[in-house]
């Protein structure tokens, strides 16, 4: 292989790393302030959109409190455990390689160093019908406040389990 294309293969392996990364960040939908701060950004509860990056055709939208303020606006605020999910089909169906029975789809640093929001999918065989949870955890203790949401799958699009 020469060089060049060595490089070539290397700048479409980074650029095929970038986009899979960029395809599960949030897109943020809008917000609504909640607490005006006289110094720093409001406190605010923001919608978050996000596509699963294994099912095409499935969008998740979050909502959660964003803690303003001096900390908030320098990142060193700590935002609340309480969330709240609703997913939906946004497209048509699309699942190009088998699921595991429960993953993590998505998840987003919620303090600076010890809290993440997460979401999770699970698969209800039975149903045909993805599940899916936001909860937040933390390295100590977590919350046990979650919401979850299902998205029913037509019976003619079954949905294929890996291991």
């Amino acid at each position: 292989m020469t060089p060049r294309a060595r490089e070539l293969l290397q700048a479409a392996g980074l650029s095929a790393l970038l986009l899979g990364a960029w395809g599960a960040r949030a897109e943020q939908v809008g917000s609504v302030d909640t607490v005006f701060k006289f110094i720093g950004p409001d406190h605010k509860i923001v919608v978050d959109a996000y596509d699963d990056p294994k099912v095409q055709g499935v969008t998740c939208y979050v909502s959660r409190a964003k803690t303003g303020g001096i900390k908030g606006g320098l990142g060193l605020a700590e935002d609340r455990a309480e969330a709240s999910i609703t997913c939906h089909q946004t497209g048509p169906l699309q699942i190009p390689a088998p699921l595991k029975q429960q993953e993590e789809v998505f998840s987003e640093r919620i303090s600076l160093l010890f809290k993440r929001l997460r979401v999770v999918r699970m698969v209800d065989a039975p149903r045909n019908t993805l599940v899916y949870m936001t909860y937040s955890d933390r390295v100590i203790e977590g919350s046990p406040q979650n919401s979850v949401t299902a998205v029913p799958v037509p019976r003619n699009t079954p949905i294929p389990l890996g291991k």
